[in-house]
This record gives C-alpha cells, sequence and structure tokens, in this order.
C-alpha cells in the first residue's frame, strides 16, 4: 500500500509510505528545550525566548548528523506551551515558530522524522516545572510572587541548596499543581461556575492549549519531517479521583514533604499547616516545628479566591479551615471521563487539515490511561485516524537513587521488587510486555516515549573515571528488551547544553545522551546498536547479543526492501549479513551502515525470512 503519509498506523504496525513495517527509534530533542533560550538562567519572566532550543541553527547540522550516525532517525520534538503563548493569551511567538521550521527543514537533509511534542512537568515553570504559561495562572487568581512563600509548589529557587534530587513530582502534591490539572481536566465537574473572560475555566484552558498547538502545526505544515504530534506530554489529574481530601496519594519521589490534599488546599489559603515527609521505605513524621506557609500568605490576589471554596469544598469556621465535601473530587475513571475527550478534541482539531498526521497519546505515567476502541480511531468525517499509545517507563532504583544495579529491579506499576542475577532484565522484558500489551490488546501500536538513565550516577562517578560501562549496561538491558517487544522507542535524552557540571539545566537532571563539556556523546554502546529500520512484511522477531556482536532479524517476508541499520561502532573491523531463505539479494553498506535485503519472487503466500549480522571474519 502507498499513501501520501510519512508514516500511518495499520494495526499493531506503524508503516512507511511503501507499505513497509517500520521500528520508530530515536531519543527526545531535548531535555533542555523546557527552558527558555534567552534570557540566560531560567527566569520567571514572560520576556523570554525559546528560539535556540533544542540548539541554535548554527549548531543543527553537528547535532542532526550525530543523531543520525547513532542511527536515531525519530525523534521527539520537545516543545512547550509557553514556547508559543507566552506573551499573553493569543499572542504567537512567531518568530519561535519561525526558527522550528528551520530547524525541521534541516532535520530532513538528514532523513530524520519528528513527532512534536507539547511537553510539561508539573504544569509549569512558575510550579517547579514546565509547560504552561505563567499567565494561565494568574487568570485563576494566583499571584505568582506568593506561589513559592504559600507553600503552593517549590523550585530550585526557592529551596536553593536543600533542593532534593528527584523531588520535583512532589509538586504535583501542592495546591498549584493539583488546582490546575484539576481546572484543566475537570473545571466544568469539580468549579461549574469559575469563568475566565466568561468562558467555563476548563474550556478557556484547553481552548488557548489546543489553539497554540494547531497554530503550531500549521506553521509546520509544509515540514516534511513532522510525522505527528502528541497530545500532552504526562498528563496528571490533579485531585481529580481522591476518594478523600485527608489523603497522602501519588508519592513518586524518594523523599521529600507531603500534605494531604486538604493540608495544601487550606495553605494556599494562608493558613499555616503541619505536614508529614515520606521517605521510601518508610514515613517520618517531620517534629511540629515544621509548618507548610507558617506566614500564612495567601496565595490569591485581590478579589480572588480558593476555587474549591468557591465550589462548596471547604469553608472557613471559627477561624479555621474545615472541609465540607470531602469526596468532591472522586471519579470512576479520570480516563475515560476527562483524558479521552480532552486527548479526542485535540486529536480533532489539530488533524483537520493534518490528516496525514500519527497522534501520540499518553495516559498518567504508571496510572490512569485512556481506552480506545475501533469506534474512537475514527474521525468525525468517516476517515480512520493513526493514533500511537506512547507509554513512559523508567528502572526507579537508577532513577530514584542514581544507582545501577543489575540484580535489583521494582516494578513501577505493582511494587513487586525482584532480587537475584539479572533481576533488571526480566522486571524490564516484563514490564514493557506489560505496559505494550494495554493498547495492543486495542488493537493500536505501542511506543514507548520515555525511559533513560542518569549520568551522573555513584555520585558522578563516570565523570571522573571516564568510563560510562555502568549507564551502557543499564541500556543495554533496556534495548534488549525493547527489541525483544519489538516497541518503538525514544530515549531520554539530548540536551545541547548540557554539562558534567550544571547536568540537563532542569530540575538538578543529568538524562542526557550528549554533552557539551566533552562534544560527544555519552554511553554510546548502550543505545547505538543494530535494528530494522523498515521491513517489508510482518516482523516476527529482533535481538542483538551485545557480548558476541550478533544482530538476528526474522520476519514474515513478502517482495520488496528490508533496511537495517548496522552501527559501525560495533564493528571495527568490519560486518558481513547472511540470509536464511530464497530469492533474496543482499547489498552491504558499511559506508551508510545499512543493510538492504532484496526480496523478489517469494509469492502471494510471503514466507520466513531470516538475516543475520556478524563480525567479519579477519577483518573482511
Amino acid at each position: 500500500m502507498k499513501t501520501e503519509a510519512r508514516y500511518y498506523v495499520d494495526g499493531l504496525c506503524i508503516k512507511d509510505r511503501d507499505g513497509r513495517t517500520v521500528i520508530l527509534r530515536g531519543c527526545n530533542l531535548g531535555g533542555d528545550s523546557k527552558i527558555p533560550f534567552t534570557p540566560a538562567g531560567n527566569p520567571l519572566s514572560y520576556d523570554v525566548s525559546f528560539s535556540g532550543r533544542p540548539f541554535p541553527i548554527e549548531e543543527a547540522d553537528e547535532h542532526f548528523s550525530r543523531l543520525a550516525r547513532w542511527g536515531f532517525l525519530f525523534l521527539r520534538l520537545v516543545i512547550t506551551w509557553e514556547a508559543v503563548e507566552h506573551a499573553g493569551p493569543g499572542i504567537y511567538d512567531e518568530e519561535y515558530l519561525s526558527y522550528l521550521r528551520e530547524i525541521l527543514k534541516k532535520a530532513e537533509t538528514y532523513g530524520i522524522s519528528v513527532c512534536v511534542d507539547p511537553h510539561q512537568d508539573a504544569w509549569s515553570r512558575w510550579t517547579g516545572g514546565d509547560g504552561a504559561p505563567g499567565w494561565t495562572l494568574e487568570a485563576v487568581g494566583f499571584d505568582l510572587g506568593n506561589i513559592a512563600v504559600s507553600g503552593a509548589a517549590f523550585t530550585t529557587v526557592s529551596e536553593g541548596s536543600s533542593y532534593k534530587m528527584m523531588s520535583w513530582p512532589l509538586n504535583y502534591l501542592r495546591y498549584a499543581n493539583a488546582t490546575m490539572w484539576t481546572l484543566f481536566f475537570g473545571g466544568s465537574t469539580y468549579a461549574p461556575s469559575m469563568l475566565v473572560e466568561g468562558v467555563p475555566v476548563q474550556e478557556w484552558l484547553q481552548d488557548h492549549f489546543i489553539g497554540a498547538m494547531k497554530h503550531t502545526a500549521r506553521r509546520l505544515k509544509d515540514c516534511a519531517a513532522v510525522a505527528g504530534f502528541g497530545t500532552l506530554n504526562e498528563p496528571h489529574p490533579g485531585f481529580i479521583g481522591l476518594e478523600s481530601l485527608d489523603a497522602h496519594q501519588r508519592v513518586t519521589a524518594p523523599e521529600g514533604l507531603v500534605p494531604t490534599a486538604f493540608e495544601a488546599i487550606a495553605s494556599a489559603s494562608g493558613f499555616p499547616q503541619k505536614i508529614r515527609y515520606v521517605k521510601l521505605g518508610g514515613k517520618i513524621t517531620v517534629p511540629h516545628s515544621y509548618v507548610l506557609n507558617p506566614a500564612g500568605v495567601p496565595l490569591f490576589r485581590n478579589g480572588f479566591e480558593c476555587p474549591w471554596k468557591s465550589a462548596g469544598v471547604w469553608k472557613v469556621e471559627d477561624g479555621k479551615p474545615v472541609v465540607v465535601r470531602d469526596a468532591h473530587f472522586s471519579c470512576r475513571d479520570f480516563g475515560e471521563e476527562h483524558l479521552k475527550p480532552f486527548q479526542m478534541r485535540f486529536i480533532e482539531a489539530v488533524s483537520k487539515k493534518h490528516e496525514y498526521y500519527l497522534f501520540f497519546v499518553e495516559g498518567v505515567p504508571m496510572g490512569m490511561r485512556s481506552r480506545w476502541t475501533a469506534e474512537d480511531r475514527i474521525r468525525s468525517d468517516g476517515t480512520p485516524l493513526s493514533i500511537v499509545e506512547a507509554f513512559h517507563w523508567y528502572d526507579a532504583p537508577t532513577l530514584l537513587f542514581k544507582k545501577w544495579r543489575p540484580w535489583l529491579a521494582v516494578d513501577g506499576e505493582t511494587a513487586r521488587l525482584s532480587i537475584g542475577p539479572g533481576a533488571a532484565a526480566r522486571s524490564a522484558r516484563e514490564q514493557l510486555d506489560r505496559l505494550a500489551g494495554y493498547p495492543r490488546g486495542e488493537g493500536m501500536p505501542a511506543m514507548l516515549g520515555e525511559f533513560g538513565t542518569p549520568f551522573d550516577l555513584d555520585r558522578g562517578a563516570s565523570y571522573r573515571t571516564g568510563s560510562y560501562a555502568a549507564q551502557e549496561e543499564a541500556l543495554g538491558c533496556w534495548y534488549d528488551a525493547i527489541d525483544a517487544s519489538l516497541l518503538h522507542s525514544t530515549l531520554w535524552t539530548y540536551a545541547a547544553s548540557n554539562t558534567h557540571e550544571k547536568g540537563d539545566g532542569w530540575n538538578t537532571e543529568d538524562l542526557s545522551i550528549y554533552s557539551s563539556t566533552t562534544k560527544d556523546g555519552r554511553g554510546v554502546r548502550g543505545f547505538s546498536r543494530p535494528y530494522a529500520l523498515a521491513v517489508s512484511g510482518d516482523l516476527v522477531r529482533m535481538s542483538f547479543d551485545r557480548h558476541k556482536r550478533i544482530f538476528e532479524l526474522e520476519w514474515a517476508a513478502v517482495d520488496g526492501v528490508t533496511e537495517v541499520f548496522v552501527p559501525t561502532l560495533w564493528y571495527p573491523e568490519g560486518w558481513r549479513a547472511c540470509f536464511e531463505g530464497e530469492n533474496a539479494e543482499l547489498e552491504e553498506l558499511p559506508d551508510d551502515q545499512r543493510l538492504l535485503v532484496r526480496v523478489r519472487g517469494i509469492g502471494a503466500d510471503g514466507g520466513t525470512a531470516v538475516v543475520r549480522v556478524i563480525p567479519s571474519p579477519d577483518g573482511e
């Protein structure tokens, strides 16, 4: 089948315009695109520019050529809502969008395609993460200057030297994040009388977000590198789904202060709250002298109050905050009732003039997700949609504690602990098979949109020794599982401004596979490896033995050209390919890091084909 689309969905497969089954493999570009390029220093200001993220245009050839050399030909291009619409509602940064067009035109020349990823973490830079413009917070009554002091969120600036690694997810439990996400996904349900500019708050927020991404798609329409759009990175339910306001839930950080939902709500309105400290492996009660918002500073500007107070969730009685509706935010299914309607609205809006795009949907990491029926994947005009579920997965002990231990694994979804030789490898395979099985069970492809390892493992040991052996072993283990599951994948992350001293430049993270300190890749043998770029037929099996350096690919072949990426870094002495079957012609192109397998006259019923790549004997 031939089509105008660069890629399209066919059942569980993604196919190219020649009808070949493809494996999309690459990385996220880039981790530093979460923050402005100018001015330097990540200032909390509307007067910023993201032009220069992921890298200045004059550096594009250097970075794209490196990524292509590694075999990373599909990139998840990180942009933020703020980057597009930072100056105010409806004011788009056309200079930034022109810059993006230039970057994408460069990507085309290297055979690289992208998924545009509207990224967020913890709502915005003002609330300890990235994503939404600051004016979204002001629109619901927040005083931006009081966010940190009221305890509504914390940042690296407000915490200073006490900021703990991987603590930023705890911001989802603070008031600012929980409230904004609840209003974004469920304002019409949980604060139905709240209006912004005369429009229901949920509709107002979603209109502006979708409008910004629709305008971005319009500006990038002629960029052949754009294969599709994500709907929203790592959506979060906020308070939605909590059965009680008196609960500590959804803790995804190694340690830190954790208010209950009502403690977060009360403190934001100027009522100091005693809160608790959580540490993985046990809970610790903080001395009673510790109080959230001890000065009693209200978050809200004059003329505004907490939307949950206005909605009757709580009230002040005898000078104290008291709960009125403890189960106000309960719901049966966040994914179906709130997330999916937004995703469908986004896809419908962006696909009206971009019908060939792939759309990548996500659920809450290791949590609630939307379920997609065959009917859901049809536009209102009756034409099919190409939807891919792009779930995220990280090895928890490696990410949270910055230590790689192949004998230890924790299942991020079930919390099951595995200990023993090869525990990490077995657990990774089981987890990825299960996570991919959810969308595949609904008849749609699965992609691992984020995974990765910190490069400052063991307190930056690699920077002292120059060895990335631990990271390479971890990444190799995970790519073995990815190959076994025949998953599409984009590794987190490539940050062009990364340094060994400052990491990725965002919330103390340091996961970039490139560092400007050395002007080169890090742990490259962990992620650059042979894989099937495009298969004429259906994939059956793919594997790479990192010790013997033997790659095997099996597919149910039909006539056509199968293309394999073979990186020279694994075969400095050269490589050879051998084919099991008939009617095939092999073309080895070591200078292009490619193997082509041309199958002809195999018959209408097809047949099983196997190709192996092995080190060339005697360097021939």
